[in-house]
């Protein structure tokens, strides 16, 4: 299901929760509130990952090695049960909202929710539970980043408004 970004924004949006399996960017939400996350920009993240590969491929060369095909074998496993989700900040900040802009809205089946802008951020956008897609109460749950909704996520949300 397609989910727009739409309101004060320079540029509006649509964001396609079912392609996020693929990102890289996803989190493992089983994890991620039981560690301590410090701000990481994406570029750093990038050049540590490109880095642990090139050292990878200098220890064990370009051969695929046995344990590479395991290992493969253990991510498709993870992604096919695992629940995920996703930093709602890199979407809100490619659709640039204007400088008059002070709520996020979250569009729901029942109620709209009101979060301040600049704490919208760091929401967490979960997609999938248990390697199931949120048909029944999705697309999407939302997450605060601290996790102190995890257990009852705000459901249903269909989409977003800038005010």
């Amino acid at each position: 299901m397609i989910i727009p970004i739409k309101g004060k924004v320079k540029f509006p949006i649509t964001l396609d929760a079912g392609t996020w399996i693929f990102d890289d960017r996803k989190i493992d939400l089983t994890t991620y509130f039981d560690t301590n996350h410090s701000e990481v920009d994406d570029n750093e993240e990038y050049t540590k990952n490109v880095g642990r590969f090139f050292d990878r491929e200098i220890k064990e060369g370009a051969i695929s090695p046995p344990t590479l095909k395991s290992e493969r074998k253990f991510l498709k496993q993870k992604l096919l049960t695992g629940t995920f989700g996703i930093r709602f900040e890199p979407f809100l900040k490619n659709a640039e909202p204007l400088k008059e802009a002070k709520l996020l809205v979250l569009e729901t089946d029942s109620d709209d929710v009101q979060i301040p802008l600049e704490d919208a951020y760091q929401l967490i956008l979960a997609f999938s539970k248990e390697g199931k897609a949120l048909k029944d109460d999705g697309p999407i749950h939302v997450i605060f980043s601290d996790g102190s909704n995890r257990n009852n996520p705000i459901k249903y949300v269909k989409g977003f408004r800038v005010e």
